[in-house]
């Protein structure tokens, strides 16, 4: 018999607590002997048994794997752990003792946390010195300087406390662009020459060299005042705003326009430096005005080496007279390193680390009782969210979400909003003060912001606001900026909403608008409730019209065959309009009202049977959405309570029966033998890392996929219910994973990665995979990788603009057979035909395009795919060869008849309401297939106008109001599609 265990000594204190919680948890796993979690948590008894014992707090390694081996939540014992650990140190709440007083204190503090460095922290500036020489020397030479970076890599901080004090003898100006760039400029430069901004705006407005002519005027104004600067250092910050929320496209154009003249003008006196996240560089391909310019301006920031971290560690440190725990250097170093985006959480963990210092001593226990090097920040965020009463907890929820600009195809980004926008009440007042106290908001008398966008990546309460609040964020953010725009205008009936958009914002929860915003939508619902008194009145008075034509008939039989065709004309033209202008509508209503818009879609199909009415159609029919939690698909625009997102990059079995979605540490199995009701099978866990691309073999047994740790894994997944892990060991590659191929034959894998190679695998024994061959000569990122049918071609793309073509017949001897050329820029996407002689490439050209394969070397292009109007990221033929989808950033899906491979014709162009689409992959024969967004939900489309047509009325829970047919079908007699059955 075991033994038991010892008795806890009531006294323990938070040691106490933690032990007794322990125990607890065990005894509701069913009490299981400390030998059996030994073999689950693979660690020693000893060591289990000890971390209950209430004598000494266990490692976090130790108690998670405790934890675990129980069937605790891993994600509530980290945060119970870091509570303790920080009791213990002698700064947690629950006693209020210990170092709370050196919190109180006014030291300052070596360590800026989430904010950036500033031009005052030059001082505690360190391990940057190498690249700051180089952006000082570069501005010298070019005035202008443009800076990418990943989001957390310090370029904020190298510009404002490197590059700035270098220009000591420069006046500079320093400001983001914000949703308005021109008017914040305007404002900034109107407060240095002294003048009013408007006429500055209107200046800059009508020609860009306005603002060279402006910075003369400030600086001739200085040197009057007695100051030796002669010239002007202009820095923009989070460039990226230009694109996130600036929505006028000629503004952002003439912004940079102005920017760069001031640079390169003959006798400028302007330096530019602008800070841009590097998933933006796209984005800044597309402004005329500053492509011309990146080749010779752009330098990257990459991250900190091994010294320079330590630099950035100890040198502040040393600058106060503290020392560094070696332990703790160590620590930091490691978790830092090679990690994108680690600058902001590494000084948060510092700043946090330093408040909890032993004297002059920054310590390992301060780390780990601040919470480590992301919970550190967790904890700081989810402190201050617990310290607020309910009412204050949702006036946060609604500001943060306020201040987080949605991405489209790229990560969210922080967002300044102005004071006015928001609520002034008592509890968003305290909301903000609190908030910024624990430095998670950066506020100044007219802006709010967050302090950094690594908040948005590692405070998963935030991450889970923003998911579930998604579709109805972007609705919410649309009618901010459209209430800006009506009271800038002084209240102008013309900017209200009206029809679809009037009733979807009315769906908006009421205690998430300002009260400017309930005032815009009273008035819309004002102005519209006049506009269909309007319409009454005008059709009392066509009836009249139309009692007058009769009697004008009886009068002149004639004429009246003639009155009659002109009005049938008429008539028949007015319907068109209504059926065309209500087929659009339906397709932007059915993300929020998806029975209203079938609807409607349905019955502008009846009315006017066209292509267009007949892809709106589709488009909102068409369209089911799988969501992970539950076990049966629901139709787009229904959001649960708890949302989940499907997935990022989907695998389907060659039969088209299963779909794995990666959906963050798991993936997630899925019966589509009927895809109307998917039926969620099992799902295995693939670790913190989280999943990347994955792909079944042809069999379908097995699957491979590769996690962000990049390791390659795979499962057997002959019992989809309970998929077993076969194996996982390290890819090699030394940047990120794009993609993963198997050849018919399940033997042969391919893996692509951002470091330019691609690595071939021996798969036949999956618990064994070897490394045959790895395949360079890509210039740039290597993304998609596809099999020939026949395997003996790997086709692979990448940002250098190329397709290239491998023979693999031989997989430990893979040799280059040709390059297919013809692509402006990066290749996103490839699919072969079923028969192997076709290939068909997707680009960020906004094209996709037909290949002749079918006589390597020798290739030639056949057909250009070109309706979209942004990136194309996602293409596939049908099993039959015949059609083919391509799907971009745009929103659209494009089905094409590819029976003629040099004359593609389109199908049908169908619209995704929910914005960029990501993948695209068919089901089976019968034209079924699936999509991803962007923001990873799976979508089912059908191209079969019959069976859509026979499923509409099925998904309808509502016949179709009166109220409601009045406003999409004016004038036209009341006539639901789907009238309710009896």
């Amino acid at each position: 018999m075991p033994r038991g265990e010892s008795p806890l000594d009531p006294d323990g204190g938070p040691l106490f607590e933690f032990a007794m919680r322990l125990r607890k948890l065990r005894e509701q796993a069913g009490r299981p002997t400390y030998r059996d979690l030994a073999r689950d948590a693979h660690y020693g008894i000893a060591t289990l048994s000890s971390a209950a014992g209430g004598r000494q707090l266990p490692s976090l390694a130790v108690t998670l794997a405790y934890v675990r081996a129980c069937g605790g939540d891993e994600r509530e014992w980290k945060l119970i752990w870091q509570r303790t650990a920080d009791a213990v140190a002698g700064t947690d709440t629950w006693t209020g003792t210990g170092t709370q007083d050196r919190r109180r204190s006014d030291a300052k503090p070596p360590y800026v946390g989430l904010a950036a460095f500033g031009q005052a922290d030059a001082g505690f500036f360190f391990g940057r010195e190498k690249i700051t020489g180089t952006l000082v020397e570069h501005l010298k030479e070019k005035r202008l300087l443009v800076l990418f970076g990943a989001s957390g890599s310090g370029k904020s901080s190298v510009l404002r406390a490197g590059v700035l004090p270098a220009f000591s003898e420069s006046t500079s100006l320093i400001f983001t662009p914000g949703p308005h760039p021109l008017e914040e400029c305007a404002v900034r430069l109107a407060a240095r020459a002294d003048m009013a901004h408007e006429p500055v705006q209107t200046a800059l407005t009508a020609e860009p060299h306005a603002f060279h002519r402006t910075v003369r005027r400030i600086l001739a104004r200085q040197q009057e005042a007695g100051f030796a600067a002669d010239e002007l250092l202009i820095v923009v910050d989070q460039f990226e705003e230009v694109f996130t929320v600036c929505r006028d496209a000629q503004e952002r154009e003439r912004f940079v326009d102005a920017l760069v003249y001031a640079a390169q003008a003959p006798d400028s006196r302007t330096r530019v430096a602008l800070a841009v996240r590097s998933d933006f560089y796209t984005h800044c391909t597309r402004l005329p005005g500053l492509v011309d310019a990146l080749a010779h301006t752009q330098h990257p920031v990459g991250p900190m080496t091994t010294e320079e971290l330590r630099a950035a560690i100890v040198q502040p440190a040393a600058r106060s007279r503290l020392t560094v725990e070696s332990a703790l250097l160590t620590t930091l170093t490691a978790d830092a390193h090679g990690r994108p985006g680690a600058l902001p959480l590494l000084s948060h963990a510092l700043l946090e680390t330093w408040k909890r210092r032993r004297g002059n001593a920054l310590t390992l226990a301060g780390y780990h009782a601040a919470g480590g090097f992301e919970g550190a920040l967790t904890q700081t965020a989810e402190e201050f969210h617990h310290a607020l009463d309910l009412n204050r907890q949702r006036a946060a929820r609604r500001l943060f979400l306020r201040l987080v600009a949605l991405g489209e195809g790229t990560e969210d980004t922080k967002r300044r909003v102005p004071r006015r926008e928001l609520d002034g009440g008592p509890d968003t007042g305290f909301v903000i003060e609190q908030a910024t106290r624990a430095r998670l908001l950066s506020a100044d008398g007219d802006h709010v912001e967050i302090a950094h966008e690594a908040l948005i990546r590692c405070w998963p309460r935030l991450a889970g606001w923003l998911e579930e609040d998604r579709d109805q964020e972007r609705l919410h953010r649309a009618l901010t900026e459209a209430t800006t725009v009506w009271e800038s205008l002084d209240h102008d009936p013309d900017i209200l909403y009206r029809g679809v958009r009037l009733t979807a914002a009315t769906d908006l929860p009421p205690q998430a608008l300002t009260a400017r915003e309930r005032a815009f939508l009273d008035a819309g619902r004002s102005a519209a409730r006049q506009t269909q008194l309007r319409d009454r009145h005008r059709l009392r008075r066509l009836r009249r019209l139309a009692a007058a034509l009769v009697v004008l008939l009886v009068c002149a039989v004639a004429a009246a065959g003639f009155a009659v065709e002109a009005q049938h004309t008429v008539t028949r033209q007015r319907n068109e309009t209504v059926a065309l202008r209500a087929s659009d509508e339906a397709v932007r209503l059915s993300p929020y009202k998806p029975s209203l818009a079938i609807q409607i879609a349905l019955a502008s199909y009846f009315r006017t049977a066209q292509k267009r009415t007949q892809d709106a159609l589709l488009s909102t029919l068409s369209v089911a959405s799988i969501d992970p939690g539950t076990t049966s698909p629901r139709l787009i625009g229904r959001t649960p309570a708890e949302r989940t997102p499907a997935g990022h990059t989907p695998a389907v079995t060659a039969d088209g029966r299963m779909l794995a979605m990666a959906n963050g540490p798991h993936i997630v199995l899925w019966d589509m033998k009927d895809p109307r009701q998917p039926r969620r099978l099992g799902a295995t866990r693939v670790g913190r890392a989280g999943s990347g691309p994955i792909q079944f073999t042809p069999d379908g047994n097995t699957l491979l996929g590769v996690d962000s740790d990049r390791t390659l894994r795979l499962w057997d997944v002959r019992d989809p219910q309970d998929p077993t892990l076969l194996s996982k060991r390290s890819t090699g590659h030394t940047d990120a994973v794009y993609s993963v191929a198997v050849r018919h034959g399940s033997d042969i894998a391919a893996t692509s990665s951002y470091d330019d190679t691609i690595r071939l695998w021996d798969i036949t024994d999956p618990t064994r995979p070897r490394m045959l061959d790895k395949l360079t000569g890509h210039a740039r990122n290597v993304k998609p990788v596809v099999f020939s049918p026949d395997g003996e071609t790997l086709a692979s793309g990448s940002d250098g603009h190329d397709v290239r073509l491998w023979d693999v017949t031989d997989p430990r001897h893979a040799a280059l057979v040709t390059v297919l050329r013809g692509h402006l820029h990066a290749v996103d996407a490839l699919a072969y035909s079923p028969d192997g002689r076709t290939l068909l490439s997707g680009s960020d050209d906004h094209t996709a395009k037909l290949w002749d394969v079918s006589d390597l070397p020798r290739h030639h292009e056949l057909g250009e795919l070109a309706r979209h109007a942004d990136i194309v990221t996602g293409v596939d033929f049908a099993s039959h060869g015949r059609t083919a989808v391509t799907v971009g950033v745009d929103g659209a899906v494009n089905v094409w008849d590819v029976t003629d491979r040099t004359h593609p014709a389109p199908l049908a162009h169908l619209t995704n309401p929910r914005g960029t689409v990501k993948e695209v992959r068919y089901l089976k024969a019968d034209g079924t297939f699936l999509t991803v967004t962007a923001h990873f939900s799976v979508q089912i489309w059908y191209t079969d106008l019959d069976r859509v047509l026979a499923d509409a009325c099925g998904h309808v829970h509502s016949t179709i109001t009166r109220a409601e047919w009045a406003r999409h079908f004016p004038l036209l007699d009341y006539a639901p599609p789907c009238p309710r059955r009896r």
